[in-house]
């Protein structure tokens, strides 16, 4: 059977503007908690400015994933981009920490709706029977923003200030914005159908797709140990004096890129359960190599074998996530993907606060690690549960 194609000129478009938007906003990430201790921030603070943007994404996304039962998709999605775009020209106008906090919100909630929608768009792009596949390219425009710009924030925001950062996080957004405006979006029949007689809005129902929980769940629990990097690995730095901090997230960026044809592949004939096992247990060394960092050559590794990783297992739950849902329910799926992220993300920023008073940094790390040991068990036991031989989704 030949396979639909996969390489159109939207879903290209699409890839490349999800990068620029995850660019503009992850460059800002692990830059804010050590500006917010700069302008007299404290350490509880520092983790507020991350839980408080985290609840606000999640807050919002039942409601866009109800939205996208009844809407097209290229209104939502270039809404969501000059929403983000709005947001981050705001940071540079103040130093008022409980201001700052405010700004924080709002950008969650723009946050939230802006990758519900993109990845929902993506989705409907996307062939069903290549979604391991599509989704993996999609995801790589996700893990490398996530792990790529964070390296040129920190570069910018140390060797020249942070109000330029801001400046080159708005020129990348506004390139997302341009690109989005010429995509051709793919809007389900289902959707149109929706229109007609539009379903009931029930927040949990939209917040939560039942099928879908238990790789979400396991996505929060690998996002907890990531947070724990992306909050607290520039202040990890300066406390080691390791000028190389970026090349973490470099070398990072890099072997995820590398890996991620093989992986798509692989999660489209096998399913996900062993590439999470094994990505899982990878991102467990690689965390305890970054908590013995004594050089910039720890950094690189560490960096290495993340990216391999954690940077394979993000594309694989969310086509796990997708995988276990319809299509008309992807865009409900999707949201609550993303929603497990910033959870993840939020609740580990809000823990560590908590813990960074009386620990090192590096403690931090060798205690987040082993939420990938709980992944890696969550992950065999489903597997055992398995009955049939995994079939990619029609």
């Amino acid at each position: 059977m030949q396979q639909p194609k996969l390489w159109t000129w939207p879903f290209i478009f699409l890839i490349l503007a999800n990068l620029f938007t995850f660019m503009s906003f992850q460059m800002l990430l692990p830059n804010l908690p050590p500006y917010i201790e700069s302008i007299g921030g404290s350490s509880l603070q520092i983790g507020l400015i991350t839980t408080t943007f985290a609840f606000a994404a999640i807050l919002i996304r039942p409601f866009i994933g109800h939205i996208l039962m009844t809407r097209p998709r290229k209104i939502l999605v270039v809404t969501g981009a000059i929403s983000l775009l709005i947001m981050t020209a705001l940071y540079p106008a103040t130093q008022v920490v409980v201001v700052l906090l405010l700004i924080r919100f709002i950008h969650g909630l723009a946050w939230g709706w802006s990758t519900t929608v993109n990845g929902t768009a993506a989705v409907d792009i996307v062939p069903r029977r290549r979604v391991g596949e599509g989704m993996g390219y999609f995801g790589l425009s996700v893990t490398v923003g996530m792990i790529m710009a964070p390296s040129l924030g920190i570069y910018l925001y140390q060797s020249f200030s942070f109000n330029l950062l801001v400046w080159i996080a708005l020129a990348l957004g506004g390139v997302a914005i341009v690109l989005f405006s010429v995509t051709r979006f793919v809007t389900p029949d289902q959707v149109y159908e929706n229109q007609k007689n539009p379903p009931p809005f029930s927040f949990t129902g939209s917040l939560i797709e039942k099928k879908s929980a238990y790789p979400a769940l396991v996505t929060i629990l690998n996002t907890f140990g990531y947070g724990s990097v992306v909050t607290y690995i520039v202040i990890f730095g300066n406390e080691q004096g390791l000028s190389g901090t970026f090349l973490f997230y470099f070398f990072n960026a890099l072997l995820a890129t590398v890996t991620r044809p093989i992986t798509g592949r692989y999660f489209d004939k096998h399913g996900p359960w062993k590439l999470i096992i094994v990505c899982s247990g990878l991102s467990f060394i690689a965390m305890w190599i970054l908590a013995l960092a004594s050089s910039n050559l720890h950094l690189v590794l560490a960096g290495a074998v993340f990216g391999i990783g954690f940077g394979s297992m993000m594309p694989a739950l969310q086509a796990w996530v997708i995988s276990k849902t319809t299509t008309e329910r992807s865009g409900i799926a999707n949201g609550m993907y993303y929603s497990s992220i910033d959870l993840g993300i939020g609740s580990s920023a809000f823990i560590l606060g908590f813990i960074y008073q009386y620990v090192t940094t590096a403690t931090l790390f060798k205690l987040s690690s082993f939420l990938f040991i709980l992944v890696m068990v969550l992950t065999l036991l489903d597997y055992r549960k398995q009955t049939e031989p995994w079939q990619s989704p029609q």
